[in-house]
């Protein structure tokens, strides 16, 4: 006969079934949750496992961190083995972009890649060739001129060109004004236009001249125009204010690169300031460095941060850090440029066979004043045959290190690479 439970025992066995069921199935429930709620990952790593705590989005840029790693290890490798293979004569031209004509010896415009193109090139395997007006003639024309030195390269050389072009828009406009591609007003009209009207006008620049087989365009300008006086300059500029320009400079940079072409920062150290024509003779900046660094540097170091791939030093002097053209100025590339702005990319000249170089020095004296300031790349070189040589000589007699001429080869080819070049 079983015994009547008390009112009291019975309702301190519910009491006892109450916490039974908070222990055994609440408590348990809360803690599923939270782990849904909080992640997984982060409690284990909290009580002591060993297992690092990533949830699925950083699985994925791990993922994403490891495969850059990968392709920056496999860039490098093969970076390794082309210089490896590369003769001194073979390293020395990788250095020059030159026009058709600077490479064939042709007095008249080439408009056309043959046997004398690709003979050349076999003898001076150049980094690039530039084109200007005289070479475009008709759409057609230029695809198939591009075409060819470009397999020429491929096939002879194994190293392809850049293929470059001054397409700013505006007044700078070869391709537009030749074959009909798409015009623009200068830069300085879309300046109070915004940043995505500048990056989608050099994204149709860039398609634009990409669709003919050019991988490089000299643009965009990064100087201010400053200067009412400038007329190398003047609207060529994306602005006359230092913090729009750089703006507009920076999203020009993206369009660039969207449009599926490398893109060049010039004139560093500025060009806007200055009353002269470095086309014609000196050009000077008085400006100190203190006050190019709070105006002038503006632009070029939001370009530097957009990816920018070249910088263009300009044949332009400023007394106030060289008493010299900052082609040849290792204080404004090696110290300014490389050091305080920490750009990593490629440095080249404005066209060695300008006024402001051409009246006083020669071309093969200029290459290698240019060379040993701290350009990687030397541009329009009047005289590629004696400008090669001199370098060579002097890596040869130990003026030039090869460790040296390796730095600058390397940065090209890695270029070459980074855009799908290589």
């Amino acid at each position: 006969m079983k015994r009547r439970m008390s009112r009291e025992e019975y309702y301190r066995r519910k009491k006892l079934q109450r916490r039974r069921i908070f222990w055994f199935i609440v408590v348990p429930l809360i803690i599923v949750i939270g782990l849904g709620a909080y992640g997984v990952h982060s409690l284990i790593d909290k009580f002591g496992n060993d297992t690092p705590a990533v949830s699925a989005g950083g699985s994925e840029e791990q993922a994403q961190t490891q495969e850059d790693a990968e392709s920056e290890m496999a860039a490098s490798q093969k970076l390794d083995r082309l210089l490896e293979g590369m003769t001194l004569h073979e390293k020395v031209s990788q250095l020059f972009i030159v026009t058709p004509e600077e490479l064939t010896g042709s007095e008249g415009a080439v408009t056309a890649a043959g046997d004398v193109t690709r003979a050349r090139l076999k003898e001076y395997p150049v980094g690039g060739v530039i084109y200007f007006a005289d070479n475009l003639v008709s759409k057609e024309q230029t695809q198939s001129m591009i075409t060819r030195i470009q397999g020429f390269a491929k096939d002879d050389i194994g190293i392809p060109l850049f293929i470059a072009v001054d397409e700013e828009g505006g007044v700078v406009a070869r391709v537009a004004d030749n074959l009909g591609t798409t015009k623009f007003q200068p830069m300085f009209t879309y300046r109070n236009d915004g940043a995505e009207k500048a990056k989608s006008n050099a994204k149709t620049i860039a398609s634009d001249i990409s669709e003919l087989g050019f991988n490089l365009d000299f643009a965009p300008v990064a100087d201010t125009w400053s200067n009412e006086a400038n007329t190398v300059i003047g609207q060529r500029a994306y602005s006359d204010d230092y913090s729009q320009a750089a703006d507009l400079v920076s999203a020009a940079v993206k369009g660039f690169h969207s449009g599926g072409v490398a893109c060049t920062l010039k004139h560093f150290p500025g060009h806007g300031d200055t009353a002269e024509d470095t086309h014609e003779g000196s050009a000077y900046v008085n400006k100190t460095l203190e006050q190019l660094e709070s105006e002038d540097f503006i632009p070029f170091v939001a370009g530097i941060k957009a990816g920018a791939d070249m910088i263009m030093v300009g044949h332009i002097t400023v007394p106030a850090i060289e008493a010299m053209p900052a082609t040849f100025s290792s204080a404004v590339i090696q110290d300014i440029l490389r050091g305080e702005l920490r750009f990593k990319g490629v440095v080249v000249t404005d066209a060695l066979n300008m006024g402001a170089i051409a009246n006083t020095y020669s071309q093969a004296d200029a290459a290698l004043k240019a060379f040993e300031a701290g350009n990687d790349v030397l541009l329009c070189t009047g005289d590629l045959e004696g400008a090669v040589q001199a370098l060579e000589n002097a890596v040869n007699t130990g003026v030039i290190t090869e460790e040296r001429l390796d730095e600058s080869v390397r940065r090209i080819l890695k270029l070459k690479i980074d855009r799908g070049i290589l």
